[in-house]
């Protein structure tokens, strides 16, 4: 008899804030162990995931605990695939200067998503820029280096 492959689908609200968001990254981060990814794997979603709730609650929701974030997972053995999405206005991501380049070294921020897509497989965003989707397969790699754009 062969083995069914476990399928975790979470899906939920969240209040924008920091304690209710640490408590779902430390429950997916639990069930990524569960699922056998590795440490790098978990490594790399653990701060993905840090930086994509953190821009949700920060320049999506502006810092107000009354607004939510909407929480979409899906955990296979092959995958884990999630999308955040929060109640701003959005933003056009390509329209984010590279902060590898000119004066953007020395900013003390700007660098989230980029290394969002450093270490994640799949990255994108809606059309109205308020939901990202992110996925990282079980078998890849480390960080991805993202192309210089300046």
């Amino acid at each position: 008899m062969t083995e069914t492959k476990k399928i975790l689908h979470k899906s939920c609200r969240l209040q924008s804030t920091e304690k209710e968001v640490q408590q779902t990254i430390t429950e997916l981060l639990s069930a990524l162990a569960e699922y056998g990814f590795d440490e790098d794997s978990i490594f790399a979603i653990h701060l993905a995931l840090e930086e994509a709730f953190l821009n949700a609650i920060k320049h999506g929701n502006h810092n107000d605990s009354e607004k939510t974030i909407e929480v979409e997972c899906l955990l296979t053995p092959e995958k884990f695939d999630i999308s955040i999405s929060d109640e701003g206005f959005g933003f056009d991501p390509d329209g984010i200067p590279d902060p590898r380049c000119n004066g953007n070294l020395y900013k003390a921020s700007g660098r989230g998503i980029l290394l969002i897509q450093s270490y994640m497989d799949v990255v994108e965003y809606n059309s109205r820029g308020n939901c990202v989707h992110m996925i990282k397969y079980r078998n890849t790699n480390g960080p991805r280096q993202p192309q210089k754009v300046c």
